[in-house]
């Protein structure tokens, strides 16, 4: 992998179409979206306690994550704004919807504890990379699937919460979803700590013979 700008963590699947320095266009607009949807859920479910309205916000802005990269591949509208955008929305959501809910005791604060850890381990790799001259690794369907969990069970164990008439059912399936989210947040998290050490290594070996 060559050094190349800082660029977002998993930027959008974007093939073989090299990104552009568009600004306005739909898959953009979409991510805007997007992030306008992170502090209208911390409102409606901390403020307003509307949940019904937030878990509706909650779930477009979960199913939304595919559809921009999509357009975008489609349309061939890849931007370098748009893998900015769209991974940040990603992380915005989560953590987002982690600190909702721990707040209101949906999820218990060892759960968030052992998101947000994953979180500062791949900012530290980050942080090194970016000494090095290098932007994130490359996005890998690992974290996206794990991303698509998390968004897909928060609303369920919310469900189970208020719903006493099918409470252990859906409370299973949520934290399944969760667990596995979860596990394969920090399967994804692994993945870029390899790729990153393996380019520090090659930067010093470069240095080295230089």
């Amino acid at each position: 992998m060559s050094r190349r700008p800082a660029q977002a963590e998993h930027p959008r699947d974007t093939g073989d179409q090299a990104p552009g320095d568009q600004v306005l266009t739909l898959p953009n607009l979409i991510s805007f979206g997007r992030l306008l949807g992170v502090p209208l859920f911390l409102y409606l479910f901390l403020v307003a306690r509307a949940d019904v309205a937030a878990v509706v916000v909650l779930a477009i802005g979960g199913t939304t994550d595919w559809v921009d990269g999509w357009i975008a591949r489609r349309l061939r509208q890849v931007s370098r704004l748009g893998e900015l955008l769209d991974p940040l929305a990603d992380r915005l959501y989560i953590l987002a919807t982690l600190l909702a809910f721990t707040a209101r005791e949906v999820v218990p604060w060892q759960f968030t504890a052992a998101l947000l850890a994953r979180e500062l381990l791949l900012l530290g790799s980050l942080t090194v990379l970016r000494r090095f001259g290098y932007g994130p690794p490359p996005v890998h369907y690992v974290g996206k699937t794990a991303t698509f969990l998390l968004l897909a069970a928060f609303p369920v164990l919310l469900l189970a919460t208020e719903w006493d008439a099918a409470a252990t059912a859906t409370a299973a399936i949520g934290w399944g979803l969760a667990w596995w989210g979860l596990v394969l947040y920090w399967v994804a998290g692994a993945m870029y700590v390899v790729q990153a050490s393996r380019l520090v290594r090659a930067a010093r070996g470069r240095g080295a013979a230089a």
